[in-house]
């Protein structure tokens, strides 16, 4: 009779440990996440038991240091021993436990939060986990056009900017017809605001040119419309210019023509300055002496 209870006994422990046999299940994909908004990580248990008589943890698994994201234990939130980042930011909800919903909300995202979190559930006599990957998104400032002159065939050129990305984003120019237009010089910086990007790019008639910045499922657009009083106002400084760069040959020519008779009269002046005047004076005192010498000479006698 003992050896049967022991018997049953046994079988009921190892039919009790089946049943509680639970695979705990996540998101095939990365859970992309806004910097700024809220996210919820996906975990769950397969069947549809509840988890509140269980142990739940989050922790990151990527870092060398495992951190502690969030700990449910004994029907509590124990966050004693949580990472001071994640601190007021997690959250379970209790009541979808109950359904095997071990799904972690965590607001305010950083992008910091980007890496790898493991949701472990273990139960008394069995336990599974399950990584989910995300990757946080934060979304840039609209891009700005501006006009930055014109080349020597008149061509308008086109510069793109937009800031304070991450990751680094994707940028184009697309005309009227959404076809895609090449840049002709890119440029991409990273600072502790994100990633900055900057294309140019020249057209030479009318049209509606877009700059379009992406970034996964974000984009920010911004239009251009270049109409032909742009390219008839460089017809008009060139033609203005090419005026004013004769005008000034012209003068210059003048210039050195009349330096050039000037210099003869000035020569002309020179001479007569000194072949006159300087003899007239000299005349004079010529004349002075030969008084004087005739006065001197009437008073000795």
């Amino acid at each position: 009779m003992k050896f049967i209870c022991l018997t049953l006994l046994i079988i009921s422990g190892i039919t009790d440990s089946i049943s509680e046999r639970y695979e705990v299940v996540g998101p095939a994909d990365p859970v992309l996440a806004v910097a700024g908004e809220e996210v919820i990580l996906p975990c769950s248990v397969k069947p549809n038991i509840s988890v509140v008589d269980m142990r739940v943890e989050w922790f990151r698994s990527d870092l060398k240091d495992t951190q502690l994201v969030h700990l449910y234990d004994d029907h509590v939130d124990k966050n004693t021993d949580q990472s001071q980042s994640y601190r007021g930011r997690t959250k379970l909800n209790h009541q979808e436990l109950q359904r095997g919903d071990a799904s972690l909300q965590l607001s305010s995202v950083r992008v910091s939060d980007e890496g790898l979190y493991k949701c472990f559930i273990e139960s008394k006599s069995w336990h599974d986990d399950v990584t989910v990957d995300v990757r946080v998104e934060v979304v840039g400032h609209p891009p700005v056009i501006t006009v930055d002159g014109f080349d020597h065939s008149g061509g308008l050129h086109l510069q793109c900017e937009s800031e304070g990305w991450y990751p680094e984003p994707d940028l184009e120019w697309l005309d009227s017809e959404e076809v895609s237009l090449s840049s002709e010089t890119t440029e991409t910086h990273r600072n502790t605001d994100g990633f900055s990007v900057k294309h140019t790019i020249t057209v030479h008639h009318s049209d509606k040119i877009h700059c379009r910045v992406k970034l996964r499922h974000h984009m920010l657009e911004t239009l251009i419309i270049t109409t032909s009083n742009m390219f008839h106002s460089w017809r008009t400084s060139v033609i203005m210019i090419s005026v004013a760069v004769v005008l000034t040959v012209i003068v210059g020519i003048l210039i050195a023509v009349f330096d050039h008779k000037n210099r003869g009269k000035m020569l002309v002046f020179l001479l007569f300055y000194i072949f006159y005047v300087k003899k007239g004076s000299m005349g004079i005192l010529f004349k002075a002496r030969q008084v004087y010498l005739y006065s001197t000479f009437h008073t000795q006698w």
